[in-house]
């Protein structure tokens, strides 16, 4: 835009994500290759209004990104809506990898308990344990070294659709979007568009 001679206010910057970024990342999701049966969940904190917030991440063993949510508590409600938003959007997996959350292992059991009496079929299979939530914490370092210099969130509902627009550009870099040989640019203007 400078290029162009056109100045623009970082608010207004600010107000374009908070309106576009959601509906990018909701085209990038639809758009996404299919995933691993096999997942590794955690979270982690984001600063909004001066508080820890909790960003649930799901990924798949080859680390390509399943779902997140922010969520303001770290409870077993919060975790057991992460997990139906999660199998929702990418199906049942054969088995999730949690580290020693008591929130996240209630959550999940409750929703193997909703599979069982749904009649679908199959459980989840729990593995409990911190080695191999290794991949998602690589995750976890890219969206703290991406929001570290903001120094927190003012507004819970700006935190949600700047992290989405966050997760849908790593999902572009990660190469995700099933479209190789196509620039990042051309595969963001396509979610855009």
């Amino acid at each position: 835009m400078a290029e162009r001679g056109v100045e623009i206010d970082h608010a207004t910057l600010n107000r374009w994500v908070v309106k576009y970024a959601p509906q990018i990342a909701a085209n990038a999701h639809a758009r996404k290759k299919p995933t691993a049966r096999s997942w590794r969940i955690d979270e982690t904190y984001i600063r909004v209004r001066g508080k820890s917030t909790y960003l649930y991440c799901a990924v798949d063993r080859d680390g390509q990104t399943l779902e997140f949510v922010l969520s303001e508590n770290r409870e077993t409600a919060s975790a057991r809506r992460f997990f139906k938003r999660a199998i929702g959007t990418s199906g049942v997996p054969g088995h999730i990898a949690i580290n020693r959350s008591g929130a996240n292992l209630a959550g999940l059991q409750s929703i193997n308990v909703i599979l069982r009496f749904t009649g679908v079929g199959r459980i989840i299979g729990i593995v409990q344990s911190k080695y191999l939530n290794n991949i998602l914490e690589q995750d976890h370092r890219f969206i703290k070294r991406v929001t570290k210099p903001m120094l927190g969130f003012k507004a819970f509902h700006s935190a949600v659709a700047t992290l989405a627009g966050i997760e849908a550009a790593h999902m572009i870099r990660k190469g995700q979007l099933g479209q190789k040989g196509t620039s990042a640019f051309k595969q963001f203007v396509t979610l855009a568009g």
